[in-house]
């Protein structure tokens, strides 16, 4: 596995805005935001895709998806609705305040 921007973020070796962290997530806005609210969670035990999914422990699992939906909620998005994406080294963007359609853009 190699090196990613996400895993020089989670040993603070790169700043970020920090949003929330737990046990199991680290959330931060987007350096390159595609929204007025952009921000990424990664899991701290490392997905590189979402394959990985099915041999992860299921709490690191239930823990990225709902430590995407508590930031969602800390941010206010829940009662209008977001949108949650990935890529490679599984994390989820969470896009709000602004009208999204489909496809992206």
């Amino acid at each position: 596995m190699s090196d990613t921007i996400f895993d020089k973020i989670l040993r603070k070796e790169i700043p970020a805005r920090v949003v929330y962290e737990d046990a199991d997530v680290f959330a931060f806005h987007d350096i390159s935001p595609q929204a007025p609210v952009h921000v990424l969670v990664i899991p701290k035990h490392k997905l590189v895709k979402f394959a990985d999914i099915a041999q992860a422990p299921d709490h690191v699992v239930a823990g990225l998806f709902k430590g995407a939906a508590k930031v969602a909620e800390l941010l206010g998005l829940s009662e209008h609705g977001y949108r949650v994406q990935t890529v490679d080294y599984l994390h989820l963007h969470i896009l709000g305040k602004r009208r999204l359609s489909w496809p992206p853009g």
